[in-house]
């Protein structure tokens, strides 16, 4: 296998080998820095939900990051979708960053500069291309 020379894959792949899991984390961190997110979740002890959106999610980062072959056009599907439920744009882009957030929290000193400015430029791509869904 080649090692992949985007900084946004890289940051996966290094936050995949000291964490099995980001569901948890990815959702804390959401809760806690907007509460009122917590009831838009059912509570019934699962995370079936919480782990396939945020699979979803992820998926559509690294597909946008790089060749943005198809699943990149999920963001624009679930904005206006998240738009029904009454989500604030504002809110459904901070998700992104929050996983930026909880993947440099995992990588620590191996968050490089250059993964930084990958993250930062990808998220105001991401803020533009949801902007122009609405």
């Amino acid at each position: 296998m080649n090692a992949s020379s985007n900084p946004i894959e890289i940051s996966f792949e290094l936050a995949a080998s000291r964490c099995a899991d980001l569901t948890p984390l990815v959702y804390q961190r959401l809760f806690d820095a907007h509460p009122e997110t917590q009831a838009m979740f059912r509570s019934d002890g699962r995370d079936l939900v919480k782990g396939s959106m945020l699979a979803l999610a992820i998926e559509a980062i690294l597909d946008f990051a790089g060749q943005r072959r198809r699943h990149f056009r999920l963001i624009a599907c679930e904005v206006v979708s998240h738009d029904g439920y009454g989500t604030p744009r504002e809110l459904f882009i901070a998700f992104f960053a929050i996983i930026r957030d909880c993947l440099r929290d995992l990588l620590g000193d191996q968050w490089s500069i250059e993964i930084a400015s990958a993250w930062d430029q990808l998220l105001v791509e991401i803020d533009a291309f949801a902007g122009a869904a609405v």
